[in-house]
């Protein structure tokens, strides 16, 4: 693409539900509230790639594994 194509581009809103637990704790997908995981999907549906881990906070605890990356 180049300039010009960004420049007449026109952006695509996409409203989703929004959570307010704290998901810090959460160390499985399924610990998270269900609109964290439809948002979370609907994530992997607009990339085209499924995610293979998430964070929920700084720390090495804090990552989710969605999928292994190892066969």
């Amino acid at each position: 693409m180049s300039q010009n194509d960004f420049n007449h581009a026109t952006p695509v809103y996409e409203y989703l539900e929004g959570w307010t637990e704290d998901i810090t704790g959460a160390r499985t997908f399924d610990d998270l509230p269900a609109t964290a995981q439809a948002y979370v999907r609907r994530l992997e549906v607009l990339s085209g790639a499924p995610f293979a881990s998430i964070g929920v906070g700084p720390d090495r605890e804090q990552t989710l594994e969605l999928r292994s990356l190892l066969p």
